[in-house]
């Protein structure tokens, strides 16, 4: 990654911040936002040259501007939430594969995380609008992309809650009603994009509930390498985590003539290949303009309308 690359976002990154008081600086702002998506999309955040790039610019797109460390300790104090099991049977083998993870992230990080999001979850039930954040599935590894991106456990805290609270709650409800959505979505706009493929694994009996159920649930965090999965995840926040479905596409796009080709496809399915972010986040923004404005319109609420 080139020092301009750097400089580039380090630049937008130093203009003044967004104030409520002034409408000129709201259009700023958003002026600001725009540009930065447009770098990211283009440039890819340089985090190998500038590794406070990454962590810097997830909490600018999760809004975060409030980060307590009172709060997160308050939390921590109250010592195992009352889904502790439940945490500790998922926490051990979260991205066990991977060295870099386990090397940086502990388990009792993990752990502790996840047992002060129930807890704080536990006081602000009254004000989640009928939506229930106890542990479910899955949350183990959303949780994981901040700890390992994060300087602090407290920033990862906080931008794991936005992140689940705002971008995708239905994906982490007890019925994981957002992954079955996106699940069915995956096989609508499949049968757009490529009729032929999705033909042939309907001839299988194949839907995206049998092979796609772990990428849906993750947005890609359980498909390695992890490098690649952050490239695909600062794509993801900049444009919204709807993209997951069509990215979920694009890497069965990828794989197409070994599936076709394959008299048991699921063979092939059952474990996706190494994650190539770059080509994925390429083919999926192709995708979106294959995609009728109403079925887009479906993706784009999917993770969040009740």
């Amino acid at each position: 990654m080139s020092s301009s690359a750097v400089h580039s976002f380090n630049k937008l990154l130093t203009k003044p911040k967004y104030s409520s008081k002034s409408k000129a600086t709201e259009v700023d702002d958003d002026s600001n936002l725009k540009k930065l998506r447009r770098l990211i999309l283009i440039e890819g955040i340089p985090s190998t040259s500038d590794p406070t790039l990454r962590p810097r610019i997830w909490k600018i797109l999760l809004r975060i501007t409030n980060l307590s460390s009172d709060k997160y300790l308050g939390y921590v104090s109250r010592g195992p939430c009352h889904d502790r099991e439940k945490i500790r049977n998922d926490t051990f083998r979260t991205l066990a594969t991977d060295k870099g993870f386990q090397e940086r992230v502990r388990e009792d990080m993990l752990i502790r995380l996840l047992d002060a999001y129930v807890w704080r979850n536990s006081e602000k039930q009254e004000d989640m609008n009928h939506l229930d954040f106890c542990y479910v599935q899955g949350m183990n590894v959303l949780a994981a992309p901040f700890l390992y991106t994060m300087p602090s456990e407290i920033e990862a805290f906080f931008c794991f809650a936005k992140f689940i609270e705002e971008c995708c709650p239905l994906y982490v409800q007890p019925t994981l009603e957002g992954v079955h959505r996106g699940l069915r979505l995956v096989d609508k706009c499949l049968k757009i994009v490529d009729p032929e493929l999705f033909a042939y694994l309907r001839s299988k009996h194949l839907n995206a509930e049998l092979y796609a159920f772990p990428s849906i649930l993750t947005f890609c965090a359980c498909t390695k390498p992890l490098d690649q999965v952050l490239l695909l995840w600062d794509f993801l926040l900049a444009f919204g985590v709807h993209l997951n479905v069509l990215c979920v596409i694009a890497q069965l796009l990828l794989m197409r003539d070994e599936v076709m080709s394959s008299p048991s496809p699921m063979r092939r399915l059952r474990t996706f290949p190494d994650l190539e972010a770059l080509p994925v986040i390429g083919i999926a923004v192709t995708l979106v303009r294959d995609l009728p404005a109403d079925l887009y319109d479906e993706l784009v609420r999917h993770p969040y309308e009740i």
